[in-house]
């Protein structure tokens, strides 16, 4: 059995794919595409429940590991990729922290949300004047 293993292990390892698709510099940054790919799927949430601290983390974890993917031998370009996105999109979400708590982005959708309360009011009121002036019209 073990002389199987060791014949597979060296026919994977012969090939530069398949030993490319078996190693950590595969399979690291894939499993780490998790955090890019939340955090591109967050820019569409509310900024009311971004962490500034956690971006702020998450942007100089991912400036870090930028940094390693390229001083390691041989360069790792997919851990490269994967961090440049998260680095990009925790960027973005600061900005979006920062906008909304810190530059009037909160106020602004307050106030959004106040005038379509009014008009969502305002539609109502139409609604109910348009159903008794149809009972009306219909006696």
């Amino acid at each position: 059995m073990a002389a199987a293993i060791k014949a597979l292990n060296a026919k994977i390892r012969s090939n530069k794919y398949l030993d490319y698709l078996c190693s950590t510099h595969f399979w690291g940054p894939a499993s780490n595409f998790g955090i890019p790919i939340a955090a591109v799927a967050d820019m569409s949430k509310d900024p009311e429940i971004i962490s500034g601290r956690m971006t702020a983390a998450l942007s100089l974890y991912s400036a870090v590991f930028m940094r390693y993917s390229l001083a390691v031998t041989p360069k790792n370009y997919l851990l490269f990729g994967c961090h440049f996105i998260n680095c990009g999109s925790q960027l973005t979400q600061g900005y979006r922290f920062l906008n909304y708590w810190n530059f009037g982005g909160r106020e602004a959708a307050l106030q959004a949300k106040g005038l379509e309360q009014k008009v969502e009011g305002k539609v109502a009121e139409g609604v109910e004047k348009a159903k008794e002036v149809a009972g009306k019209v219909t006696k």
